[in-house]
């Protein structure tokens, strides 16, 4: 998944996904608490080839997920490409009304637009993106 979009999550805590990520999410996908400061969103085929991941690993490693997946919603968009974004998640990330939502390889992420602005400001710069498409070995 590419691209970045801005967009407002309403009071009901709906937000609109656009039709790019819509297409390659599917009408199901999965939201889940992220390593940033961001939620991750994970279209089935993926959400699942990741609990098949877990699935392998001995149980003390997996048991450390557990809080992953007590923090991951099960979403359905609606007729208006809408998902519904649980208040806890919104709030353990500090996701507030404007939010800027990014495809991110094989998943989305949904940040709080102020932090993108300020993570973005500092992280990119000809030298990162030299670095980053040199670690490709690109």
């Amino acid at each position: 998944m590419t691209g970045e979009y801005q967009h407002s999550i309403d009071a009901k805590g709906r937000l609109f996904i656009p039709a790019k990520l819509r297409d390659e999410l599917g009408e199901e996908c999965y939201v889940t608490l992220s390593v940033d400061s961001c939620l991750s969103v994970y279209s089935t085929a993926s959400w699942d080839a990741f609990r098949s991941k877990l699935d392998s690993l001995p149980l003390s490693v997996s048991r450390r997920m557990r809080t992953l997946f007590a923090n991951t919603a099960k979403c359905e968009l609606d007729a208006q490409g809408r998902i519904l974004v649980p208040q806890k998640l919104r709030d353990l990330v500090g996701l507030k009304k404007n939010v800027t939502i990014i495809g991110f390889s094989n998943h989305a992420e949904i940040w709080d637009s102020e932090v993108y602005a300020k993570l973005e400001s500092e992280e990119l710069t000809l030298d990162n993106i030299a670095a980053a498409i040199s670690e490709l070995g690109l």
